[in-house]
């Protein structure tokens, strides 16, 4: 019976260990904005150290001699156990919990520039058509005129008049529109990614998952621009004719408000890590606890009534 009660509380050490290590890497991806590589191994090592030591205080306590420096050692181990889970505690465990306390403000901000992003597709898309109607206008006019025919590259013989139109249309929408912009087949044209990818950082947002939040928020604005440059680039061909003084190219003003220092700046711990911190160093220490000690040793024996025999 005690070995089985004994086995589960050493389960319970290492779950606990584990479980305190998983916060601490949520706690260290946030303050590192998505070092996932540094965060797991510091994560492992304070939950090999913070186990190991643990165990260790259970197995000098049960040891079968030299008990002096036994339990000196073991002193010393669990003063150590202690002050390194309150520094863990501090940081990076409480971490977590602190960002996630402007959870609310971070996703309001986040959707924003999520949604800015998005716009600027359906922006340049309303750019472009009037860009094309004015063209077929401008063409339009000058055609049924009969002026500035060198100008647009308009051939007074041979190929219809409608012909060279349609041909100048599919022209400028290929320029506006390159093959790249938009792959619905395939789905991986600039505009289907960049989508996509806001689409599901949107979704991360919402539903709070740590590890995609903070990506999200440390790679948006660099992607962006990133589209937004290309969609400036494509809208900066000019077509025979168009004239300068009315054809500007895309613009799209971006203005993202910082939020990583809501993931880098560290706040006091709350009530909650803090509590949380408490349960764990109980559980943790669960099978230090209950474990006996030798009956050959006289540590904190009772010699008379009241007094108790400290000698080894």
């Amino acid at each position: 019976m005690n070995k089985l009660k004994f086995s589960l509380a050493d389960v319970m050490t290492v779950l606990t260990a584990v479980a305190f290590g998983f916060v601490c890497f949520l706690g260290s991806n946030f303050y590192t904005l998505g070092d996932t590589k540094k965060s797991v191994i510091f994560a492992v090592i304070i939950t090999v150290v913070l186990a190991g030591l643990a165990y260790l205080a259970k197995w000098l306590k049960g040891v079968e001699g030299n008990f002096k420096n036994s339990h000196i050692a073991e002193i010393a181990v669990l003063v150590l156990f202690t002050g390194l889970l309150a520094f863990f505690t501090y940081s990076p465990f409480s971490h977590y919990f602190t960002v996630s306390d402007r959870k609310e403000e971070i996703q309001s901000q986040l959707s924003k520039n999520i949604t800015q992003a998005q716009d600027m597709f359906s922006n340049y898309e309303d750019y472009a058509n009037r860009r094309k109607n004015l063209y077929r206008r401008t063409l339009e006019s000058n055609i049924k005129a009969g002026t500035d025919f060198e100008k647009f590259g308009i051939e007074k013989n041979g190929v219809s008049f409608e012909t060279q139109l349609n041909n100048k249309m599919l022209t400028i929408q290929s320029d506006l529109f390159p093959t790249n912009y938009t792959d619905t087949i395939n789905n991986n044209g600039l505009k289907q990614v960049a989508k996509n990818w806001l689409a599901d950082g949107k979704e991360k947002a919402t539903g709070w998952k740590p590890i995609g939040t903070v990506r999200v928020v440390n790679n948006i604005e660099e992607k962006s621009i990133g589209w937004r440059n290309d969609l400036v680039n494509y809208s900066i061909i000019r077509e025979k004719g168009e004239n300068e003084e009315y054809v500007e190219n895309y613009s799209s003003d971006l203005s993202f408000k910082d939020l990583k220092a809501n993931f880098t700046n560290l706040g006091k711990p709350t009530p909650l890590s803090i509590g949380l911190a408490v349960l764990a160093w109980l559980l943790m220490l669960l099978s230090y606890l209950i474990s006996k000690r030798s009956t050959k040793t006289t540590v904190c024996k009772t010699t008379n009534k009241g007094e108790f025999d400290i000698d080894y």
